[in-house]
């Protein structure tokens, strides 16, 4: 420093300790600093004061020489000692040289710089509030500062800024909001418990409303929460707990829409506190704001569904996803359907979504509108502007939603209980909106009867209940439903086309599910008829499907629609079946299921007697599918009482191939005439004279069996007939009884018995190719 340059008024003794290595001296020169403001103030001289701190300033507090510097800080804090209440009109000269030093590279030069401020800021109180952005920031940096002493200085600064905001009424939060934003996404531990405590006092100022400016800051929030140190996590987690019951006592207040990504995002984090306190304040938003988060429904099942898979060890987060899915799913109400009117539906479809006024948001996850599977998780968030509550109604959109949930459920690897999810959304959906569902049915079905072959029967039977509504609803009617009326039935499951015929008997639409519905209107909508072909289908391609899950999946669609018309419908399938093989499997499938399940009880009771046209209409149909198993038509045949027309079958049996399979039916069939179903066919044993063709057809079984236990257990049981030398002539036959057991007077026999044959024809035409390409698959027996 030039020693000859004048530094008036400061006078040269000043000068001179100001510029000294030793504190000592610097201090008296302060002192003697502090005295000549006190004249100028008392002589109202500003513009002397104003040449002092400008001396100080640029002469000392901004010199190369670090003493000058350090004599320049304590100078300036004279000054400011001086001034008392009059040094708010000098606040930007005083503090913009000490901020400076903040940045020196000598420790012990911050510490004094940290003191000067301090004593600055103590003596202006609140007028430092307008300046309070470069105070801040200024000691953000001081917090992460190296240095103790420098940091402890910097923590009592800190503390008594803080005191000056919370007794004040004039702190500006508006402005303060960008600096905010900006530094929580530091990275520095001691930085980020500054941003943190800062956080704390101002959400406890009740003069400052910070909800306001939550989406802001909320995902750095969250972003701290995931800190190492424990402190840290701990001092976020009350600061968001103390955030949350703001919200919960003004959520009339509260920007949920724009809030609703961010938390999105973060439920999908694999930090275990991160993930449990952002799906908490998802279960909290969609409680508390309803309706205005079902735009993000795509994105909130995304975070929400994979949750809901979790075992114990993350029990809490999946009870928490669990409340999340149950709240949002009550949200969707029949009101966001389709109206009636085609029209409206139009304008509906015209207006713009919700989601179309909405900007992306950068580094988001499915959590928006747009619905996609992925996620992507950065440190920073555009948040966009999102519909409030005061605008129009929210509309549902079920583009995204059914996009999540089909790639949900396509995911192999996915957990059970998320497939159940997903499933029961589904479901819901198509209960609460089928007009909208049913625009996605189409790319649905294929992922719906994959989901078929799931290993969990939970599972398998959610997937029944939806494709049960699906071909159940009313509002899957199409314009041209019909019955496929030729042999190619095999339609493909992306395709999925809607078949048409002139048999349009067969697919009259009752208009409830469950209805009973005559033989002659066998289907739901116009959906039920594809649904069976490609069930059919599917188990034709997958034999495993059939044998481990077959009769489990028939038996509960018997359930879930009408068993009438599933067996109505399937029959009418495989009457033009190609593979002959599969058909006479299926065949079998079905009898058993429809012989001894509890769920066709009531169909069993419709065919016993056929008393009725439509029973007698349904029987014909089964009767023409099971001619593709000798032995199950027999059985169809006792089931019906039509004994007559069985023993006439059986008859025919001795122009059949019989093999290895076709007695072990037989053997079956006698073990299941044993069975509680079969306990009529069995009583009317007693009745010998009016029921002769029944003793017949069961001597002609026992006449087809080897020696066997199922011989043994068939002749015991004849052998328990009274009377067994009652059996009639063909002369006393035409004087029987009316009442007797034989064939019902208004079903042409004669046309099923050639039927019979012809299809049996088939199916040996078929044995012979095979047998001549080398197959050996007719295993004869020779008795």
């Amino acid at each position: 420093m030039n020693p000859e340059k004048d530094f008036a008024p400061l006078t040269p003794n000043i000068v001179r300790a100001l510029n000294d290595k030793l504190y000592e001296k610097r201090k008296v020169a302060a002192l003697e600093i502090e005295k000549l403001v006190r004249d100028f103030v008392a002589q109202n001289n500003t513009m002397q004061i104003k040449h002092v701190i400008q001396t100080l300033s640029q002469e000392f507090a901004l010199s190369q020489h670090p003493h000058s510097r350090k004599g320049g800080l304590i100078g300036l804090a004279a000054c400011s000692i001086a001034l008392g209440k009059d040094s708010g009109l000098y606040l930007k000269e005083l503090i913009e040289p000490v901020l400076t030093c903040f940045n020196d590279a000598d420790s012990r030069l911050r510490y004094y710089a940290c003191e000067a401020l301090y004593n600055i800021v103590k003596v202006a109180r609140g007028a430092v509030l307008p300046h309070f952005n470069v105070l801040f920031d200024g000691l953000s940096k001081l917090a992460a500062d190296p240095d103790p002493n420098v940091k402890s200085g910097s923590e009592l600064l800190d503390r008594l800024l803080k005191d000056i905001v919370t007794e004040s009424n004039k702190f500006d939060l508006v402005g303060f909001i960008p600096l905010l934003r900006e530094r929580i996404y530091s990275n520095n531990q001691y930085a980020r418990q500054f941003i943190i405590s800062w956080i704390l006092v101002l959400v406890s100022v009740p003069d400052i409303n910070l909800l306001d400016y939550l989406p802001e800051i909320l995902d750095g929030l969250f972003q701290i929460l995931g800190d190492n140190g424990k402190e840290i996590r701990k001092m976020c987690e009350v600061v968001l707990g103390e955030f949350l019951k703001e919200i919960k006592k003004n959520p009339s207040s509260v920007k949920f829409a724009e809030m609703a990504n961010i938390l999105v995002i973060h439920c999908q984090t694999t930090d275990d506190l991160i993930q449990l306190t952002a799906m908490c304040w998802m279960r909290e938003f969609i409680q508390l704001a309803g309706r205005v988060m079902l735009p993000y429904s795509s994105g909130i099942l995304t975070a929400v569904l994979p949750c809901l898979a979790y075992d114990d060890r993350k029990k809490s987060i999946k009870e928490v996803a669990n409340v999340c899915n149950q709240s949002l799913m009550k949200l969707v109400t029949t009101e966001d359907d389709e109206p009636d009117d085609p029209k409206s539906t139009a304008q509906r479809q015209t207006e713009p979504t919700p989601e179309d006024s909405l900007p992306k948001q950068e580094g988001t996850a499915s959590g928006g509108p747009d619905g996609s599977c992925d996620s992507s998780f950065g440190s920073g968030i555009n948040v966009f502007a999102a519909a409030s509550t005061d605008r129009a109604p929210v509309t549902l959109h079920l583009d995204g939603i059914v996009q999540v949930l089909n790639c949900h459920l396509s995911d192999t690897a996915i957990g059970m209980m998320t497939r159940i999810a997903v499933l029961k959304w589904l479901y819901h959906l198509y209960i609460k909106t089928p007009r909208k569902m049913f625009r996605h049915t189409d790319s649905l079905f294929p992922i719906l009867l994959q989901t078929l072959s799931d290993e969990s029967d939970e599972v398998v039977l959610k997937d029944l209940e939806v494709l049960a509504e699906i071909a159940s609803s009313p509002a899957g009617q199409t314009d041209d439903p019909g019955a496929p009326d030729g042999p190619d039935l095999r339609v493909s499951h992306s395709e999925l086309q809607v078949p048409t015929s002139s048999r349009t008997n067969l697919l009259n639409p009752p208009s409830t599910k469950g209805l009973e519905c005559s033989p002659s209107t066998p289907t739901m909508n116009s959906y039920f008829y594809k649904f069976m072909i490609n069930l059919l289908q599917r188990f034709s391609s997958e034999r495993k499907l059939l044998e481990v899950r077959g009769s489990f999946i028939i038996r509960q669609l018997c359930l879930l629609l009408n068993a009438e018309n599933i067996f109505h419908s399937m029959a009418d399938i495989l009457l033009r079946e190609e593979d002959l093989k599969f058909a006479s499997t299926m065949v079998h499938t079905l009898n058993t299921i429809l012989l001894t399940s509890t769920e066709l009880f009531q169909l069993r009771n419709q065919l016993k007697d056929l008393k009725t046209l439509e029973s007698q209409n349904l029987f014909c149909c089964l009767y023409r599918s099971w001619c593709h198993n000798p032995v199950t038509t027999v059985s169809l045949c006792f089931l019906t009482q039509n004994y007559r027309h069985a023993y006439d079958l059986i008859q025919k049996f001795g122009d059949l191939e019989v093999t290895v399979d076709f007695l072990t039916e037989v053997d079956k069939l006698v073990q299941l005439i044993e069975c509680p179903i079969f306990t009529y066919l069995r009583l009317q044993l007693l009745d010998v004279k009016n029921n002769p063709y029944l003793i017949k057809a069961l001597y002609g079984l026992l006449m087809l069996l080897p020696q066997s236990s199922a011989f043994q257990l068939l002749s015991h049981r004849l052998q328990c007939v009274p009377n067994p030398e009652l059996l009639q002539t063909e002369d006393s036959l035409k004087a029987a009884p009316k009442s007797q057991k034989g064939d019902s007077p208004s079903i042409d026999y004669a046309e099923l018995l050639q039927h019979f044959e012809k299809v049996q024809n088939q199916h040996l035409e078929v044995r012979h190719q095979r047998s001549g390409r080398g197959d050996h698959l007719d295993r004869r027996v020779i008795l």
